[in-house]
């Protein structure tokens, strides 16, 4: 199967992007541009906290497909994002405690849609994106997760914390992948569970990591000190599945 980026470009074929509910990723908008339209659009974006680009006429001319964008390029999801509630009536209708993997800061795509690529074989519910600092569902992203996509939801969330919050109010509890954890084995997996994996570079976010119940490390016997983030998050789920077959 083959995915394209969908690109937007032009001011009456963006705004109507908008108003159709199309989801957008990412808006590119020539600098200093204060056309009435443009600022429409610029209004529309920020109502739907797409994340905002102000660039040079330059840059837009290298992005442009058909040379007339007019100012204004959008980049539109692969995929339809779900809702977390979504992920939830998918772990009732199983019959399972809800299985969530959340992404902080994941910015790579090959990352991202390996991650969801192993959230599929593990039998989590979805997941949890943030909408600014990370990957959307691009058409690398699909690729990565060899079709996946097709039947793991991902959500796309303003806020992690917040969002954090509310589970918790539903049931859930969170374990957050830190070096500095406790071992994994030593830690109970079972019930209800929300797996944080943070981003390439820095890891789980303080604010994220604070939100967690608990923090488990992947025991390290080589010379380097971490893994891939995608590897880390498939070790850890993989331990969820393992524990949940013991129960």
């Amino acid at each position: 199967m083959r995915y394209r980026e969908l690109t937007i470009e032009g001011r009456n074929a963006v705004t109507e992007a908008f108003r159709s509910g199309k989801t957008i990723d990412r808006l590119f908008v020539l600098d200093g541009c204060q056309d009435g339209p443009v600022r429409t659009i610029v209004r529309e974006a920020k109502k739907h906290d797409t994340i905002l680009q102000f660039v040079s006429k330059e840059r837009l001319d290298q992005m442009s497909e058909t040379g007339h964008h007019q100012g204004v390029i959008a980049c539109a999801a692969a995929y339809e994002y779900a809702s977390v509630e979504d992920m939830l009536a998918l772990a009732q209708e199983k019959g399972e405690p809800p299985f969530l993997i959340l992404a902080d800061g994941v910015e790579d795509p090959y990352n991202l849609g390996a991650i969801i690529r192993t959230a599929n074989q593990a039998g989590a519910h979805g997941v949890i994106v943030p909408k600014r600092r990370a990957v959307g569902l691009t058409a690398s992203v699909a690729r990565t997760s060899a079709g996946a996509l097709n039947y793991t939801p991902v959500a796309k969330v303003t806020n992690l914390g917040k969002t954090m919050d509310e589970l918790k109010e539903r049931g859930l509890w969170f374990v957050c992948a830190d070096m500095q954890g406790t071992v994994m084995y030593d830690v109970d997996m079972k019930g209800p569970i929300g797996l944080v994996v943070g981003s390439e570079g820095d890891g789980v976010s303080r604010l994220v990591r604070e939100k967690c119940d608990f923090s488990a490390s992947i025991p390290m016997k080589g010379d380097i000190d971490s893994l891939n983030v995608s590897v880390a998050a498939g070790v850890m789920a993989y331990e969820i599945v393992r524990q949940r077959r013991m129960a």
